[in-house]
């Protein structure tokens, strides 16, 4: 059996490393059991997630990728029981950032400004982001665990990169700006002070905003609000994969395929239906209104596709795209937690609906991620405020990417290297 081995590590404290690490996480796994218990591990788990949440929370970012490792590598849990905790922490998060960005603010002279999250945006990308998911989810069963490493590690890096070089160049002009400032032009010494740095950064990107901007887009909310629910419905009448659903349908039957297979014209109707508003996308401002609306579901159906595959939701892969697309920090931030939202609360209800073990204790971590988005996103915001560097949510997007590229491709690993020793099957799978 060692012989067998000796080529793949050579090293033999590799091997021993790997195996000691694998021995550490079953001993956890049956330590806890399928009931979590107020432990050291369980304590500990709690307080990473408190670190990473309130880090995740000032990106907009779910945080998925991170809670998923420290449930399982720190608390024990098995997957499956993780992956339920983690829709249930990163809503118990996302509802502090909607709150947070919700609140409709006044400026001096009385009037109504404008919101961070871009209603546009979020109604061109949330159906596909829906669909995506779904996609993702099917891919998850039919595609071996090396092939999801490679690509979770593969997609990570990359946008860790494009994050983070994005970040450096927010981070150069913003250092303009400031030195302008501090050269004697007074309209932007005057803005740098009282709040009005946010709207000096966002300033080339937004354009000049028109009255019908102002006041709460109800009915913007209301077509969100309508996409979630035509999704759920499909969700709740089909069930998942082992025949839980409220109508007895035999699992990946004719009419599981049929109702699945629905998601695809019902996305396109929504998408489809904002494609042809003609309605500029605000947040790209005059210059940048020649990218193609077509990009935003383009890009949500992909990261929620991803999202589905290594089960982390969408949001954390589609803020770097929009970065990159030249949505500014805020506003890419105000928009992710506002999809994050959707497509996490979708997901909780699912696990609610088909029996979920333990909700009680996935209900005490979501308080504990709302507790630490609400400090991220005020101690952040007042970053913000204070040095006037928007920079700071790309960089923490970029610090949370890189986290999870780390923990999740380790954690992929192991797994394979499991399989490999097993003997186990690696190749594809069917989807049922």
């Amino acid at each position: 059996h060692h012989d067998h081995q000796q080529p793949i590590f050579n090293d033999l404290r590799v091997h021993t490393f790997i195996n000691k690490t694998l021995q550490w996480k079953t001993r956890l796994v049956k330590f806890q059991g399928h009931q979590l218990k107020l432990s050291t591990p369980t304590i500990l788990a709690a307080i990473c997630c408190f670190i990473a949440s309130s880090i995740s929370s000032a990106g907009g970012i779910g945080g998925g990728g991170l809670f998923i490792p420290i449930l399982t590598i720190v608390a024990g849990l098995d997957l499956k029981i993780a992956s339920s905790f983690s829709a249930f922490m990163v809503t118990g998060g996302s509802i502090a950032n909607v709150m947070y960005n919700l609140r409709t603010k006044t400026d001096k002279s009385g009037h109504m400004k404008k919101g961070l999250v871009d209603y546009d945006i979020a109604i061109l990308s949330e159906p596909c982001m829906l669909l995506g998911v779904s996609v993702g989810v099917v891919c998850n069963h039919v595609f071996p665990e090396w092939l999801i490493t490679i690509l979770f590690a593969v997609f990570l890096v990359w946008s860790t990169f494009k994050t983070c070089s994005n970040g450096v160049g927010y981070w150069k002009t913003e250092t303009a700006k400031h030195n302008e400032s501090r050269n004697g032009c007074e309209k932007v010494g005057n803005g740098v002070t009282k709040n009005g740095e946010i709207e000096n950064l966002r300033e080339p990107l937004m354009g000049v905003e028109g009255k019908e901007n102002s006041g709460f887009p109800w009915k913007k909310l209301m077509v969100l609000v309508m996409v979630w629910f035509s999704f759920f419905i499909i969700y709740l009448i089909r069930g998942n994969s082992y025949g839980q659903g409220i109508i007895p349908m035999k699992p990946c039957g004719v009419g599981y395929w049929t109702l699945s297979l629905f998601q695809v014209p019902l996305a396109i109707a929504f998408t489809s239906w904002i494609l042809f508003s003609k309605q500029p996308i605000a947040c790209l401002g005059p210059n940048k209104q020649g990218v193609n609306k077509l990009i935003f579901p383009l890009m949500a159906l992909m990261a929620g596709a991803l999202g589905g595959v290594f089960g982390i939701g969408g949001g954390m892969l589609i803020s770097p795209l929009l970065l990159q697309v030249g949505v500014t920090p805020e506003v890419t931030a105000a928009t992710c937690s506002l999809m994050v939202f959707f497509s996490s609360t979708m997901s909780a209800f699912q696990y609610l609906l088909f029996g979920m073990e333990q909700t009680g204790a996935a209900l005490v971590f979501s308080f504990i991620c709302f507790v630490a988005s609400v400090l991220g996103l005020v101690v952040v915001q007042k970053a913000i405020k204070e040095f006037g560097r928007a920079s700071l949510i790309v960089f923490s997007i970029g610090i949370v990417m890189a986290l999870s590229a780390v923990l999740m491709t380790s954690f992929g690993v192991l797994d394979v290297w499991q399989d490999y020793i097993s003997g186990s099957y690696m190749g594809f799978k069917m989807p049922c």
